[in-house]
């Protein structure tokens, strides 16, 4: 029995599913979840000391490789002088200050833990701004696991969603309604029947949790007319792609401007952080200020802060984001040229950091799309590639990473892993 099949036994008898959160698991695949061990620039190793190169890179913060040594070296020097004060420090002001120069369209941040945190407190930020209680968001985008997102489509375009998680009461998410990624007229259609209840329009501007799907031509720019026309806030959910698809997140890739923006995982530099940020007159809400409630005795962590400072100055460098870019592209080119030598229907695609996989003829626009390709195709080729000593995330639903560290080198050697996974697949058909 090996190492990782040995922790996964002791973990299924302790842990439920042996996981400590569901992306971990390797339901949807099948087989054992690997344990890591130690991870080093663009490379993990399992418990049984094997090697893999990874793509997963902790679901996005890893953006410069893991354990970077000027980011270590920030959290040894912080840890040195204390795990946590439940008290204000100069760090929090130095990254609030930072995270509202790289997005203009943040006036004033808090800071919280957890991706989950900021997504729920900017719905409720929303809420209190607005006076109203209808939210829109949008099947397929992830938002965390706050009661009043666990939803998903009602039987009809307009109809409330519905508990997608046990413990979920239906009267918890009765005024959520949920519409189709990319479909502007089901938003047009949901405003003019519901527009002076809306409170927000919650969406991942570029989503990665229905795998990497981007915003059709106008979808955006549709959302922020009717918001504002309405009165509704527009929050871009930028946990996974705020400084992972460019500098200045998607906002800054499309010019279109939320009135509230939710970050986390690169701000943290793979240390807990989040945060939610945007107008100083939507933000002036949130307590002491105003009656919206919102704490965490952790927030702005000092070592967790240290962290995302280092992180956030390192991709400042000039030319950071084009090197990202490029080795992302070569990435998704070279896969592609892979099975297209095999003859095996598969397609791929990147933005900054960020690439998808599909075993489906055509980058897919919506998640009907990304359900209709071929998952037993891409169980096959996850644990082929695994075998290869490439891990990718095990769902065919998630989004991949590539970091600074990922060279000419890692990438060739991962499209020549590629070469014998599709050419095995093409052979048994």
């Amino acid at each position: 029995m090996s190492r990782n099949e040995e922790l996964f036994q002791r973990a299924n008898r302790s842990i439920p599913g042996g996981v400590n959160s569901p992306v971990r698991a390797f339901r949807s695949v099948g087989g054992t979840p690997r344990f890591v061990a130690r991870a080093q620039g663009p490379y993990i190793w399992d418990a049984d000391e094997r090697r893999y190169i990874d793509y997963v890179g902790s679901w996005g913060p890893a953006i410069l490789g893991h354990a970077h040594p000027e980011v270590v070296r920030a959290v040894q020097e912080a840890a040195v002088g204390g795990l946590s004060f439940g008290a204000p420090t100069e760090a929090e002001v130095q990254i609030a200050e930072l995270l509202i120069e790289r997005l203009p369209s943040l006036e004033q941040v808090r800071l919280v833990s957890s991706g989950t945190e900021a997504t729920m407190s900017a719905i409720r930020l929303a809420r209190g701004a607005t006076g109203r209680n209808k939210i829109v968001k949008f099947e397929g985008c992830y938002h965390g696991h706050a009661d009043s997102l666990l939803v998903k489509a009602g039987s009809g375009l307009l109809t409330f969603g519905n508990p997608t998680s046990a413990g979920v009461p239906a009267e918890f998410v009765s005024h959520t309604l949920v519409l189709d990624y990319n479909d502007k007229a089901g938003v047009q259609a949901a405003f003019a029947q519901h527009g002076r209840d809306i409170a927000c329009v919650i969406v991942e501007p570029v989503a990665g949790n229905m795998n990497l799907v981007r915003p059709l031509p106008g979808f955006l720019q549709a959302l922020r007319e009717l918001c504002t026309r309405h009165g509704a806030l527009l929050i871009f959910d930028e946990v996974m792609t705020g400084f992972r698809v460019g500098p200045r997140g998607v906002q800054g890739l499309t010019g279109v401007t939320p009135d509230l923006t939710t970050l986390a995982k690169v701000i943290g530099g793979g240390m807990p952080v989040g945060a939610f940020g945007g107008r100083a007159d939507v933000m002036a809400h949130v307590a002491p200020l105003g009656g919206v409630y919102q704490a965490g005795t952790l927030s702005g962590n000092p070592v967790a802060v240290a962290a995302g400072l280092a992180t956030l100055r390192l991709i400042g460098e000039p030319g950071f984001y084009e090197r990202l870019s490029a080795q992302t592209e070569r990435l998704a080119r070279g896969l592609q040229a892979s099975a297209r030598r095999a003859g095996v229907t598969f397609c791929a695609d990147a933005l900054g950091g960020m690439f998808g996989l599909y075993f489906s003829a055509k980058v897919p626009t919506t998640l009907a799309e990304v359900s209709a390709g071929d998952i037993a195709a891409f169980k096959r080729f996850f644990h082929a590639m695994l075998d290869e000593g490439v891990h990718f995330a095990p769902s065919a639903f998630e989004a991949g990473f590539v970091s600074a560290t990922h060279d000419d080198a890692v990438i060739d050697a991962t499209v020549e892993a590629a070469d014998r996974v599709f050419g095995k697949m093409a052979k048994e058909g």
